[in-house]
């Protein structure tokens, strides 16, 4: 192994399971054998809950503009571990480096955007009646819950974290059991960067975590990213258990390219869309939908996709077992019909033989029923689907169950804001390949894509982490009474 056995994080010490089952940390680069993680007990976390109960009273009654002090300094440290976070989340998540220093760089915005709350929760105060003066303000929920996927190791965990903390919640992570380094890396930052122990707490696990964080009497709110599947049911057992819950799930996006489309400009988006982070992404670009004449354009972004090399600007997917399911769905629509125009199957990388890795794939003349079209494929995949009339186009758009993000790429503003109103989808774009909004503009979807009331990021999060208190006061006897008192 290259890096000693991942720990979990409890009281600001990294401590061993009470279980001695683990779990193997395999890069998807190639192959190589990182670390063991374990599979964690429900001792594991009734320990987590009680140290972050313990530190909730003094961390939540800390004044907030002290509490994001922490976080002007985690910043400091964020940009200067910045190449080193980057290589390990390259390492163990197998995007390529460049995407991995992105990522890390959205952490610094996140944590930026936390540093600002002070400035959002001020409350309201207001003279309701003579002598009588009511007031709100932002109390911390409790002991919260974040569960997180594999696919951006740090830039999730940084979804929740900073704006969750810094709000007065004391929190449980539970990171992929695929990706558990760099989440460790984040707590030694945080206590670095003056954390209270307790605040943060890490316990690694598998499915049974997550049962066990819904159903812990402890936990008041649980956060969840990662497929639709799951995130139901997430959001019904931690709802069940009478939690507030946020789940977000999978995306299938769709993109609608009109004839009009700048060529050039449509072609590198969408397959930088498609691509980018091996296509491991709930924003990428998982379908196309072609209205009338756009052959010249894809065309192009054939061009483009083949511009793409595995192990050089296209990173891994996570395992084998995906890259064997990634490649079953081009099989399977290309039996059903589907003429595949960039074909990324039996990628190889020099050196790296034991990777796991697609290449670039272009898929014309897609049907809305194949497989390739209704599921997240979760790869380096554009489907490309055709429609006669933009309304036709936007009824295929309309019947996929997500809602993450739809985008339209025209040079006709009428038109883009005719399909923009008509998008199912909580994020949209026009001639953006991924319309992810900036903070402080929150990211959430719709329909399948998100369970849950509110958005994981930016102003909306804070509806999420807090609850809001009403107090009414009344000093002055000589004010009488009415029916306000």
């Amino acid at each position: 192994m290259k890096y000693a056995p991942v720990q979990n994080f409890i009281n600001g010490q990294f401590v061993a399971a009470a279980s001695s089952r683990q779990l193997p940390v395999i890069s998807p680069l190639d192959g190589t054998h990182l670390s063991v993680v374990p599979v964690s007990t429900q001792s594991d976390l009734d320990d987590a809950v009680t140290a972050a109960k313990k530190a909730f009273p003094g961390w939540s009654k800390t004044p907030i503009k002290e509490r994001v002090q922490v976080f002007f300094k985690y910043k400091s440290l964020l940009e200067k571990h910045l190449d080193e976070l980057a290589r390990l989340c390259s390492e163990e998540n197998g995007k390529t480096y460049g995407e991995s220093v992105a990522e890390i760089e959205k952490c610094i915005e996140l944590t930026e955007f936390a540093t600002s709350l002070p400035q959002l929760v001020t409350g309201e105060v207001l003279e309701v009646s003579r002598g009588v003066e009511c007031r709100t303000e932002y109390v911390a929920v409790g002991v919260v819950a974040s569960i997180v996927p594999f696919n951006f190791p740090a830039m999730v965990p940084n979804w929740t974290i900073p704006n969750a903390i810094a709000l007065g919640n004391c929190m449980i992570l539970k990171p992929s059991e695929k990706v558990p380094l760099t989440c460790g890396r984040i707590a030694q930052l945080l206590k670095e960067a003056g954390l209270p122990d307790g605040v943060l707490n890490i316990v690694h696990g598998d499915e049974t975590m997550v049962n066990a964080i819904c159903d812990h009497a402890g936990i008041e709110a649980v956060s969840f990213v990662g497929s639709t599947k799951v995130a139901k049911l997430v959001y019904q057992r931690a709802t069940g258990n009478l939690k507030r819950c946020l789940a977000l799930g999978g995306a299938k996006n769709h993109l609608l390219v009109l004839p009009d489309a700048v060529a050039g400009m449509t072609a590198q988006n969408v397959v930088a869309s498609m691509s980018g982070c091996a296509g491991q992404r709930c924003m990428a670009a998982g379908a196309m939908i072609g209205v009338g004449n756009v052959d010249h354009i894809i065309d192009r972004i054939c061009d483009e996709a083949r511009k793409i090399t595995p192990g050089e600007n296209l990173g891994a997917v996570i395992n084998k077992a995906s890259q064997e399911r990634i490649e079953r769905l081009i099989s399977e629509a290309e039996a059903q019909g589907a003429k595949v125009l960039v074909d990324g199957r039996n990628a190889k990388v020099a050196g790296k033989e034991n990777g796991s890795y697609v290449g670039p794939t272009v898929i014309d003349f897609v049907t809305p029923n194949m497989g390739v079209a209704t599921e997240e494929v979760f790869g380096p995949v554009i489907s490309i689907m055709r429609a006669n009339t933009v309304d036709e186009a936007l009824a295929i758009e309309n019947a996929n169950p997500y809602g993450n993000a739809a985008s339209v790429f025209t040079q006709n503003g009428g038109m883009a804001r005719y399909i923009i109103d008509r998008a199912s989808a909580g994020m949209t774009g026009v001639n953006v390949g991924v319309p992810v909004p900036r903070e402080p503009f929150s990211f959430g979807g719709w329909n399948d894509s998100k369970f849950g009331v509110g958005d994981i990021t930016g102003k909306s999060s804070i509806q999420f982490w807090t609850k809001l208190k009403k107090s009414t006061v009344k000093w002055n006897a000589e004010a009488g009474v009415n029916w306000m008192s």
